[in-house]
């Protein structure tokens, strides 16, 4: 039997039975979650914001792929700001990419965030300022709110805050986190954003949620595949059931392994697959269908532009896609096909 309105939380979500269709609560009644599929150069675009090299140096040039189409990425535009990207959120909508706080040599810990229209390439675009300068922060979003999740600045930090990603203008607080952490990841459906990971030397992080479309202070969401130890500058993705985490460290070597997450529950991670070598910074995001991971750097390899790609359905390995215009890591992905716009 369906609970009464009144004790069903804002933002829960279900499958309904009759229509075959996931569902989420509004408040007052509940809605079908749809998908679509954005047509950009035939399908979703992903772009990919500036990075490092091996050498130590920011990059300041965008690329971008079509997700639906395997091939090498073409040059989109360039960055406002040269920034340590790893150390960037990023979140979208359909319309717009936006990306928030860094690092910057010379320069360090910075508030400013950016944006591009996928629509059409060129280059970046000042949209406001975060509510505090910080680096390696989790970015969650959907169709209308980006909410950036953590950071460094010396120290961890708990600080969530938001835009709405239509207008420009500084970021506004939003609450907290459950414990004050940097260099995790995040998955994004369209009511609820996952914040993974992280680093938190030398005990284990729990995953954690926010409600995307409410204030408040993020609660806990569930545990991840290996809770031996930290997984830290790993890559998040999602569509809007099911989230991924590739790559990353865990203490004390880089892992290879993908782990799966059902967005609308708050269950455990369960194994997925594997990228093509142990790496970490190895950034991503996905179209309904198709996920993709690009760049990261590995013992063997300290830069690469190597693209792989996993099906979001059904579980296996990655597969070559192309390469990044240029081999980097700490880069910061965006896509008008993510699992927060549905």
């Amino acid at each position: 039997m369906s609970l009464p309105p009144v004790e069903i939380p804002l933002g829960a979500m279900r499958f309904n039975s009759d229509s075959q269709k996931l569902e989420y609560w509004n408040g007052s009644a509940w809605f079908q979650i749809q998908t679509f599929s954005p047509n950009l150069d035939g399908g979703a675009r992903a772009v990919f914001h500036s990075g490092r090299i091996a050498s130590a140096s920011d990059k300041n040039n965008i690329d971008y792929i079509t997700i639906s189409t395997a091939g090498n990425a073409i040059d989109f535009g360039d960055s406002s700001q040269s920034t340590e990207s790893n150390n960037t959120s990023c979140i979208a909508s359909r319309i717009r990419g936006i990306y928030g706080g860094g690092y910057q040599h010379p320069g360090g810990h910075h508030n400013q965030i950016g944006f591009i229209t996928f629509s059409s390439t060129g280059n970046s675009t000042d949209f406001g300022n975060l509510t505090q300068s910080r680096r390696a922060i989790a970015g969650v979003s959907n169709a209308t709110r980006g909410v950036f999740c953590g950071g460094l600045s010396p120290t961890n930090r708990d600080t969530i805050d938001f835009v709405t990603i239509a207008s420009t203008g500084d970021a506004v607080d939003f609450g907290n986190l459950t414990q004050a952490r940097q260099s995790g990841t995040a998955m994004s459906s369209p009511t609820r954003g996952v914040i993974y990971g992280g680093y938190f030397h030398p005990s284990y992080v729990a995953n954690e949620f926010i409600t995307i479309a409410s204030t408040g202070n993020a609660q806990e969401f569930g545990d991840a595949l290996d809770t031996s130890g930290n997984r830290y500058n790993p890559s998040g993705i999602s569509n809007s059931i099911r989230g991924l985490v590739a790559g990353g460290i865990r203490e004390p070597a880089q892992t290879k392994y993908i782990e799966s997450y059902q967005l609308a529950t708050f269950g455990n991670g369960i194994g997925f697959g594997d990228l093509s070598t142990n790496t970490r910074s190895k950034n991503g995001t996905a179209s309904p269908v198709r996920g993709v991971f690009a760049g990261g750097r590995s013992p063997a390899d300290p830069g690469t532009a190597g693209i792989e790609y996993v099906s979001m359905q059904t579980e296996g390995d990655a597969v070559n896609f192309g390469d990044l215009t240029q081999a980097r890591y700490e880069h910061a992905p965006m896509s008008n096909g993510h699992g927060g716009l549905g």
